[in-house]
């Protein structure tokens, strides 16, 4: 059985299927779950990130109202961005995973893939001081966008013959 945190996610994602934005109300979401409005607070902040493709725009007053923002980045702009990042600042597993998750729901990588690149960057396979194992999943991940990114142009090249 799932939990609370799952069918709270699973919830939103069905009501964000018939467009890229919804209006709700923390405290009626905490109502109808049955649950405190802290756990809707905690679903929005460690699944709806913009490492995942969301932004949250939060209302105060009138019961909390945030608004929940599906982007609409594409596939190019994405991996740009993920050829960008920055080493020195490094990368956690947790964010690593929350890109992988994104690459996956934006059928960039399968989760087969995914998997095996996350497999890459846990902390039991990266053998290095602590420091810098988030210097190296920054690396890895700016070589998997490389790396997708050409195979992206290699097969524009092929259509094209």
């Amino acid at each position: 059985m799932a939990n609370i945190s799952d069918l709270i996610e699973n919830f939103l994602i069905q009501m964000l299927a018939d467009g890229n934005i919804i209006s709700i109300s923390r405290n009626e979401l905490a109502t109808y779950f049955s649950c405190a409005p802290s756990q809707i607070n905690y679903v929005l902040t460690t699944r709806f990130t913009p490492d995942r493709g969301y932004i949250i725009e939060s209302h105060r007053g009138g019961g909390g109202y945030i608004n929940l923002v599906r982007l609409d980045e594409n596939r190019d702009e994405l991996l740009d961005e993920l050829m960008n990042l920055p080493i020195n600042q490094g990368l956690t597993f947790t964010r690593a995973l929350q890109i992988l998750d994104r690459l996956t729901a934006d059928e960039i990588l399968t989760k087969k893939e995914a998997g095996l690149i996350a497999a890459t960057m846990s902390d039991k396979a990266l053998i290095a001081p602590a420091v810098a194992k988030d210097g190296l999943r920054a690396g890895i991940m700016r070589s998997v966008a490389a790396a997708l990114l050409r195979d992206k142009g290699e097969r524009r090249e092929k259509k094209e013959e």
